[in-house]
C-alpha cells in the first residue's frame, strides 16, 4: 500500500472517530437536559434555574478526581435532599461525562 492510500485511510478513520465522539457528546447533552436541566445549567453558558445548583460547566476537577462514570452507573447520590438519584448504564454514563468534560470552563492562564 502506498503512503498516499495509507494517509487517506488514516484520515478517514480519524474523522469517523471524531464524528462518533461528537455524536456521543450530543447524546450526553440530551440525557443531561432531560434529567437535570430543571435545576442545573447544562450547557456551556447560562445560569442554573436553582441558585444552589451549580452549572455543569463548573464541575472541573470533580470529573477527574473520581471515576465519575462509575458514580453515574452506581447511582449519583448527593447530600442535597431535593436531588433525585439517577442511575446510568455504562454507555450513557460515558456519553454524559464526555459531554461534561467538553463544556468545562478552562481557567485562563495568568
Amino acid at each position: 500500500m502506498n503512503k498516499i492510500c495509507l494517509a487517506l485511510l488514516l484520515t478517514a478513520a480519524w474523522s469517523q472517530a471524531a464524528h462518533a465522539l461528537d455524536r456521543e457528546q450530543r447524546h450526553g447533552k440530551s440525557l443531561l437536559e432531560s434529567m437535570c436541566a430543571r435545576c442545573h445549567a447544562v450547557g456551556a453558558t447560562g445560569r442554573s434555574r436553582l441558585a444552589e445548583a451549580p452549572p455543569f460547566r463548573t464541575f472541573g476537577d470533580k470529573l477527574y478526581d473520581t471515576d465519575f462514570v462509575q458514580r453515574l452507573q452506581d447511582g449519583l447520590i448527593t447530600i442535597h435532599p431535593g436531588m433525585p438519584t439517577f442511575r446510568f448504564d455504562r454507555g450513557d454514563a460515558e456519553a454524559a461525562v464526555n459531554y461534561l468534560k467538553a463544556i468545562q470552563q478552562r481557567k485562563k492562564p495568568k
